[in-house]
């Protein structure tokens, strides 16, 4: 038979049958009770205890449309909430012009603010003042509001990295299973914003320097695991990276300028500089523990 995989997961034929045996047995249940009885049958879960539901629901639907499976018709048609999702409005904030030195800024404060009030605080401020707006992560993320007496200085967001990441791989040196078995242990900054009418030198540095030093056990916290590396992707046809390097982040390389949904090896967007930083001295000893 044809091997099948799915976000890293190979696909048996023995659990296959099982999968057919399991579908057979529970005639009743719809498609979603299926896929969570399937992840408590299998113990299919995340490292916080919480089911790995909708990977599980994926790998369902690519078994039945290539036919391997036959899964019980559709019982109601969900509208796709990323697709519909109403785009963050606008919460007024104190934009006067703040400049002069850091020291004049503390104490600064930094809050991890997903699942609380001040989420859509967050997300507003991404999408009406981040270059590349606001979009909903999938997966583990946190996300950081900074403030000064109370006043909005900047956003960090942090979510999973990416799957396959040449220049970072090298660097680390793993296997490619190693990789797949250990890629949840790294973390990617995805946008990083102090708001546009704050001019404060070093403080971009500041602040990056006190969030890697808590990242960890804030992700533990919320997700019941470590993580060991961050990265970034900086375009360096518009910036520099220069609050990053002050902070001692590293240039790992540049990315293959090709999407993850690319079909050729051509290049189909611009280059970006993969910058990275180990959040323990140890880290390429822990990425790669079997």
């Amino acid at each position: 038979m044809a091997e099948w995989k799915y976000r890293g997961r190979v696909v048996t034929a023995q659990d296959l049958d099982s999968i057919r045996e399991f579908i057979k047995q529970h005639p009743g249940l719809s498609r979603r009770r299926l896929s969570a009885r399937l992840c408590e049958a299998w113990q299919w879960k995340q490292a916080n205890g919480a089911l790995c539901d909708m990977v599980c629901r994926g790998l369902l639907l690519m078994l039945h449309r290539a036919g391997a499976i036959e899964l019980p018709p559709v019982r109601q048609l969900s509208l796709n909430p990323f697709v519909r999702r109403a785009r963050p409005a606008p919460v007024p904030i104190d934009q006067t012009p703040l400049s002069g030195a850091l020291r004049e800024l503390k104490p600064i404060a930094i809050e991890q603010v997903r699942r609380t009030a001040d989420e859509p605080l967050f997300n507003s401020l991404i999408e009406h003042h981040h270059y590349l707006g606001y979009e909903q992560p999938v997966g583990e993320h946190l996300k950081y509001l900074i403030r000064s007496r109370g006043r909005p200085l900047g956003c960090l967001a942090w979510s999973s990295a990416p799957r396959h990441l040449g220049s970072r791989d090298r660097y680390i040196g793993w296997s490619a299973p190693t990789r797949r078995r250990n890629i949840h242990l790294i973390v990617y900054n995805t946008r990083f914003l102090i708001l546009p009418w704050i001019r404060v030198p070093h403080l971009a540095s500041h602040i990056l320097g006190r969030v890697v030093s808590r990242l960890s056990r804030d992700w533990e916290g919320m997700y019941g695991h470590p993580i060991y590396f961050a990265e970034t992707f900086i375009d360096p046809a518009r910036f520099r990276g220069t609050c990053y390097r002050a902070a001692n982040w590293q240039s790992l390389g540049l990315t293959t300028g090709r999407g993850k949904a690319s079909t050729s090896k051509r290049p189909n967007r611009s280059f970006k500089e993969v910058l990275g930083y180990p959040l323990t001295p140890h880290f390429r000893e822990l990425l790669n523990q079997s």
